[in-house]
């Protein structure tokens, strides 16, 4: 069982720490922050390898020159440790001011009031070159908690020189369904006599493509009221999709895809060249993917049902403040530099993704080559729907649970619909003993 960041710390050495934290509240002063002139220091923590630290350490340099009263002092950690340290540090309220923070647990830090309420400072923080879609992944109850760095929106990513050995045309992106995709992966696999599979994977191993096909049949994985609100029915007919595509040998047999899964992108079947479609890309990923394959690479949108908008804006990562910082009004222009400043962009870049910020994907497009080109003209092309409610607290382990069932269906050990049924049982039990 997955448990949040904050349960985590209840259970480990410092659980004698209270959280005393005031529910709810975001932060909350009751009165705009006012930056002053007093030299002030203030720290900032992400997680990231090498590569992300120096660029963003030069982007603090940048900082610092325009803001020399407000020294930044940097910290990062990989995935696992980051997010072992903020709990820590947040419940002993010692929090670094600013916090990167992902969509997973989000929740689980507003909802305990550990973020600050960035709507206080508005005049400090500029979110007019924002989708208000691209906002709302950052709120929760309507408050904006966090800042996206980078959005992203789901892809079907295409090996098209696989396509043009075995003789297959690309498919038309504005037209075609369920139905073609996995008409389109058998061919490829029939054509090249079994020495590739069309497809790389089934819908089930990630959440992302949950939500979509939730959408898609009008549905959505989470509630306003933060509750599961997916229709069996929903995980049940997406499963049984992957099945067909396993049995007509559309794609890689399940135990591939569990391979794949302990593999990592840019080692699995499609990025070694083993198939030609992978369905469960992020179109930021394509670089990745890029490098790995060697290959023409091409992003096509999703299939989808009727008109239905089912794709959204997916987070790469936010910016948030957190509610213990003594210096709100630096922490926020650190924010707003980092996001809406042009010599920030510059260095950065798209490290963390194509930049939310529209003026600031404007700026850089000019110079983007190759795949980040590529991604950039695809989230242009995309029309996102409403963004999905953010994962609420508790949910944070969904995805390994998730890969669980798919694994018990996949492998014939369950059936799709007493599958669908266990999953939502249990995903709601984790939100409902987290609140």
């Amino acid at each position: 069982m997955n448990v949040s960041p904050f349960r985590r710390v209840a259970i480990g050495a410092v659980a004698s720490l209270s959280l005393a934290l005031t529910a709810c509240s975001g932060g909350s002063t009751g009165s705009a922050p006012e930056l002053g002139d007093k030299p002030v220091t203030i720290r900032a923590t992400w997680w990231g390898a090498d590569t992300r630290a120096e660029l963003t350490n030069e982007a603090i340099a940048a900082f610092e020159k325009k803001h020399p009263n407000i020294k930044v002092k940097g910290e990062y950690k990989d995935w696992g440790g980051y997010w072992d340290a903020l709990a820590t540090t947040t419940a002993a309220k010692d929090s670094p001011d600013v916090v990167q923070m992902d969509e997973l647990y989000l929740a689980s830090y507003a909802d305990r009031g550990a973020l600050y309420d960035l709507g206080e400072a508005e005049k400090i923080v500029n979110t007019s070159q924002f989708d208000d879609a691209a906002l709302a992944t950052g709120q929760i109850g309507g408050t904006q908690y966090a800042l996206p760095i980078g959005v992203g929106v789901m892809s079907v990513v295409v090996n098209t020189d696989l396509f043009k050995k075995y003789g297959v045309d690309l498919p038309d992106d504005t037209t075609w369904t369920w139905d073609d995709y996995a008409r389109i992966g058998k061919e490829l696999t029939d054509k090249s006599g079994g020495k590739i599979h069309g497809v790389a994977d089934a819908p089930g191993f990630d959440a992302g493509s949950l939500k979509y096909w939730a959408r898609q049949d009008g549905g959505e994985l989470f509630g306003e009221d933060g509750n599961v609100s997916l229709k069996p029915e929903s995980l049940a007919d997406m499963w049984k999709y992957g099945l067909d595509l396993i049995s007509s040998k559309a794609s890689v047999k399940a135990s591939t895809m569990v391979e794949d899964q302990t593999a990592g992108i840019t080692a699995s079947s499609f990025a070694t060249g083993k198939a030609a479609m992978t369905g469960k890309a992020y179109n930021t990923q394509i670089t990745a993917l890029q490098e790995a394959t060697g290959a023409n690479l091409k992003l096509l949108q999703l299939p989808r049902v009727g008109d239905t908008k089912a794709n959204f804006f997916k987070p790469s990562m936010y910016w948030a403040v957190s509610s213990q910082s003594k210096h709100p009004a630096e922490a926020a222009a650190f924010v707003d530099f980092m996001l809406n400043d042009q010599a920030a962009a510059d260095v950065l870049k798209t490290e963390r993704g194509i930049p939310a910020n529209k003026e600031m994907l404007q700026h850089l497009q000019a110079g983007l080559t190759g795949s980040d080109k590529a991604a950039a003209e695809y989230l242009n092309a995309v029309t996102p729907g409403k963004a999905p409610v953010v994962t609420p607290n508790g949910g944070s382990g969904i995805e390994p649970m998730l890969q669980r069932y798919s694994q018990e269906v996949y492998f014939k050990k369950t059936s799709p619909q007493a599958a669908a049924k266990a999953f939502i049982k249990e995903l709601q039990a984790e939100i409902d003993a987290a609140g």
